[in-house]
């Protein structure tokens, strides 16, 4: 990370941060919500801004303690990794030592001394607080104390009521759609400011009393059905291509390009699976873990990739060659308000069914608060996507690049069923399974496909294969 500095008189310097990297080599991102406005005093790692990249929504905290001189980038704005976005006045003593000079990263001591004169080495880096305050952050950001998360906390397991941890309090005042106290997130601040509308006088219908999309519309007139003809100006609605959309577009249509893919289906009654997991419910090891066919279909697609691991790979154009991972961080699809992402299980293959349970519905919370990070959504071996929530029997699905297979769970029904020579009524899913056909031929994709329905149709043969 580096800074722009100006000296605007004996006792202030002013510092443009800039927008760094957070991860994964992303070379852009959105600025979606400014925590601050100009006058505001800051002090090391308070929240500034809320930035969107390709893969999550990300909260910066300041490097620098002093007053916000300027806000350089509009909410909303793209902007390349390296492009200042805020300035901030920082006291510094009359007569004290010289910055650091443009362009030179403050917190590379031997790079300021190459550069002349310097801060002493107090202030290369900003302090640390207690160990007890400590957590993890940011790269470059210094150590971010516990007082200045904005995220709402889960609240402790067994007592009922968990608060959306994708919703932020406002901790500054400014326009329409920022307001102390407020629960309500970026996005949603963001809309109520465009449509005029106080967020400070709604009541949240969203967990934890969270403001809603839907409050916001309601409270602005523009979610009620349009009585006549709908004026020219709002016959269209252009909505720009960016953060997870515009990466979620890029890696699919790439994916369809690269890859040859093949699907192939199985119709399975599901009856023992359904039966099997009403049981786990009732099993202390998942008390308070919320239990799902998913949980069965993820254990029984892992075992599969233990029996065919050709199915857990990846093609090195480069290299001319198929790599064959001998472990699996399992990709769960994830509808979300900002478009489909795709978290990853790190390490599924070695957990235990309680604990890939936790996983799952620990991975599904961070997903739908809006909290994954570049970290969580990189590394996938294979995928599953359960199209089964939207009511839907089954789909294409597409490989999320640059995996080898991807397994689509669809929905679980009552349909006529023929048992023993006779007809009944059963609980029946649909599996899809694409494949990568320069990988996987159809024998494999067929075995795989076979035994996640044998190992669904009847549980016990997971105890046997696993």
């Amino acid at each position: 990370m580096t800074e722009s500095v100006t000296t605007h008189a004996a006792s202030t310097q002013r510092r443009e941060f800039r927008l760094p990297d957070v991860g994964e080599g992303l070379t852009e991102a959105d600025i979606v919500t400014w925590r601050v406005k100009p006058g505001d005093t800051v002090t090391v790692n308070q929240i500034i801004v809320d930035i969107e990249t390709a893969k999550a929504v990300v909260e910066l905290p300041s490097p620098y303690a002093g007053v916000v001189a300027e806000l350089m980038v509009p909410e909303g704005q793209t902007v390349d990794v390296g492009t200042p976005i805020i300035a901030v006045d920082v006291p510094g003593p009359a007569g004290g030592p010289a910055p650091a000079p443009a362009g030179v990263d403050r917190t590379d001591p031997a790079a300021i001394a190459a550069a002349g004169p310097h801060p002493s080495s107090e202030d290369l880096v900003p302090p640390v607080p207690p160990a007890e305050e400590r957590q993890a952050v940011l790269v470059g950001y210094g150590v971010k104390a516990s007082a200045t998360t904005r995220r709402a906390r889960k609240a402790p397991a067994g007592n009922g009521s968990v608060a959306d941890p994708g919703v932020s309090r406002e901790s500054t005042h400014g326009a329409a759609g920022s307001h102390p106290g407020v629960l309500a997130k970026p996005p949603v601040r963001k809309l109520a400011r465009g449509l005029g509308v106080d967020l400070s006088a709604l009541a949240g219908t969203g967990p934890g009393g969270s403001i809603t999309r839907d409050d916001v519309q309601q409270a602005a007139g523009t979610s009620a059905p349009q009585a006549g003809p709908v004026p020219d100006g709002l016959r269209e609605e252009r909505i720009p291509i960016k953060g997870v959309r515009k990466h979620t577009a890029a890696a699919v249509t790439e994916s369809a390009r690269r890859a040859p893919h093949v699907t192939e289906f199985l119709q399975i009654d599901v009856d023992a699976t359904v039966e099997a997991v009403r049981r786990l419910r009732e099993l202390p090891e998942f008390a308070g873990v919320r239990v799902s066919p998913l949980l069965l279909v993820a254990r029984a697609l892992l075992i599969a990739v233990a029996r065919h691991p050709m199915i857990n790979a990846t093609w090195d154009e480069d290299a001319q060659e198929i790599v064959v991972k001998h472990y699996v961080n399992l990709g769960i699809a994830a509808a979300t308000d900002r478009g489909l992402i795709v978290p990853t299980i790190k390490g599924a293959h070695s957990l235990g069914l309680p604990a890939l349970a936790r996983a799952l519905a620990g991975l599904a919370d961070t997903a739908r608060a809006g909290q994954a990070s570049p970290a969580d959504l990189s590394g996938g071996t294979i995928t599953i996507t359960n199209v089964g929530v939207f009511g839907v029997d089954a789909g294409t699905p597409i490989i999320t690049p640059p995996e080898a297979a991807i397994l689509a769970f669809g929905q679980i029904k009552d349909a006529p069923w023929v048992v023993d020579g006779q007809l009944a009524v059963r609980k029946v899913t649909t599996l899809s399974l694409s494949f990568d056909h320069r990988i996987v031929d159809g024998d494999l994709g067929s075995a795989v496909l076979r035994d996640i329905g044998a190992m669904l149709h009847d549980p016990t043969v997971m105890l046997a294969w696993g």
